[in-house]
């Protein structure tokens, strides 16, 4: 199996202050690679750093054998690479339909805006219920689908979900958490997934990176991380 995404002594922070130190991972195509690691541990800056949010200090990012290294932010999706930040920051005034509209905005997925956001709404049914309502009037749950429903618009191949099931009741969660494991499965889509909800996410992973203190302290399969008790509790807090 090749890899759609390669991550090379990545290092990253804020202003003056470092967060990711050399982090080095591969991920496969067409299967769901879980990050995880105590709060903190520099989850949400590895996302943004690979998505263009972030300028690592030094590194490469390789996508699909394309160098994207500190690449603009809104140039990925038109390449195929879409995130889903956390709490998937949807524009509360604008309808569903319109919030999808615009992850159909890179020039390459204009011309199949209709086709896409047919296929979105038979993924997702209850946003074809709520599309001309306010994205702020959706429930917590209906919120995650539309926001990674609006990434799906940009027929990306591999998405990048930061703590999907944030705020969520567990059975919302688990709902969310199906809907990734079916794009994987069913549509090949690539997906590296932070999650809070640790033992949950791993169920579902191929391949999983605990990160701690910004560096890859661990890999292997998400099996592996599953059966080893030690490793949940010294990295996990489980």
């Amino acid at each position: 199996m090749s890899d759609q995404l390669v991550v090379e002594d990545l290092s990253a922070g804020y202003n003056d202050m470092p967060v990711l130190h050399d982090v080095a991972f591969r991920v496969p195509k067409g299967a769901v690679t879980a990050i995880v690691g105590a709060n903190g541990a520099g989850k949400t800056t590895l996302l943004a750093t690979v998505a263009g949010l972030i300028k690592p200090s030094r590194g490469r990012v390789t996508f699909d054998g394309r160098d994207i290294t500190g690449a603009r932010a809104d140039a990925l999706p038109g390449l195929g690479l879409a995130l889903v930040p956390e709490g998937g920051r949807l524009f509360p005034f604008m309808t569903v339909q319109e919030n999808l509209q615009l992850g159909a905005y890179a020039p390459n997925a204009r011309p199949h805006l209709a086709a896409r956001m047919r296929e979105v709404m038979d993924a997702f049914p209850i946003l074809l219920e709520r599309r001309d309502q306010h994205a702020g009037k959706l429930s917590g749950g209906e919120r995650q689908m539309c926001a990674i429903a609006r990434a799906l618009m940009c027929r990306p191949a591999l998405l990048l979900l930061d703590e999907p099931s944030v705020g969520l009741s567990p059975l919302m969660a688990e709902r969310v958490l199906e809907i990734v494991t079916r794009l994987a499965r069913e549509e090949g889509l690539t997906v590296v997934i932070v999650e809070q909800r640790v033992t949950e996410v791993l169920e579902i992973a191929d391949e999983a990176h605990i990160l701690d203190h910004g560096r890859i302290a661990r890999s292997g399969t998400a099996a592996q991380f599953l059966a080893d008790r030690s490793i949940q509790e010294t990295y996990m807090g489980l």
